[in-house]
């Protein structure tokens, strides 16, 4: 079990999960633990997630959710920026820090977590990249927040590399059940939805032994598989067809 890579999905400030997803995978001193970003906003403990990550050395994404931080720090007189941030679960951020001071000095940190990271046969991003776009050209518009353009892309970005992400629930991806991990096109998808009303789940991935570590929110399960036992295969017609949906009216 040396040497092992661990890619971690969304945390989204839920610090007892992420807590006991660490102490069911055991990561050592030999092992490298990545975070695929958004680890605050949503869940009660963001600063202590931060705190916690920091504290041991992890590497983190920059998700969605930080990049957003970062410009409401960056830009404080944009009150439509910091009410949007409160919509996506910025409130929580803020109270768990407990003052917008302390949340101010977590910029200098915010600003040096990378875009992506390369690990050979495996490339790092929070939410994908741009199938239309070289890298070169592309920034924290599309490796942090691109969602539909990627996942529904037919060809893998990589030949030789497969692009773990997190961003998107893929219990909201029609055809993955709850806890499952998506793969598509060259992709692999981890945040199975630590806060979604129907999973519960947060995961990590053991990625050269090929294992899936993954605890529930609420409650104490906790469960390990193979990943060849928890991963679905989506295809962009299924993606096609919930976005579709999505698009439609409520009544």
């Amino acid at each position: 079990m040396a040497g092992r890579r661990l890619i971690i999905g969304d945390v989204h400030g839920h610090y007892r999960s992420l807590y006991r997803l660490l102490e069911l995978a055991e990561p050592d001193a030999e092992d490298q633990v990545y975070c695929l970003g958004d680890l605050i906003d949503r869940g009660p403990d963001s600063a202590k997630v931060i705190a916690l990550v920091r504290s041991q050395g992890y590497v983190s994404l920059m998700g969605n959710h930080e990049h957003l931080l970062s410009q409401v720090l960056a830009f404080p007189e944009l009150i439509e920026l910091r009410l949007h941030w409160f919509q996506a679960g910025g409130q929580a951020t803020l109270s768990s820090f407990g003052s917008w001071e302390a949340l101010a000095e977590l910029q200098p940190w915010l600003q040096q977590l990378p875009l992506y990271l390369d690990l050979g046969e495996i490339w790092l991003v929070h939410a994908g990249v741009d199938p239309d776009l070289p890298l070169s050209r592309q920034n924290a518009n599309e490796f942090c927040w691109i969602r539909d353009r990627f996942l529904m892309q037919t060809r893998p970005f990589f030949t030789n590399k497969t692009i773990l992400v997190g961003h998107t629930i893929t219990c909201t991806m029609n055809g993955i059940q709850p806890g499952y991990l998506a793969a598509g096109a060259g992709w692999l998808g981890l945040d199975t939805g630590v806060y979604h009303p129907s999973s519960g789940w947060l995961t990590a991935l053991d990625w050269d032994n090929q294992r899936v570590f993954q605890v529930h929110a609420h409650g104490d399960a906790t469960q390990i598989y193979d990943l060849s036992d928890r991963v679905q295969t989506v295809t962009p017609q299924q993606l096609a067809t919930r976005r579709s949906l999505l698009r439609q009216p409520r009544a």
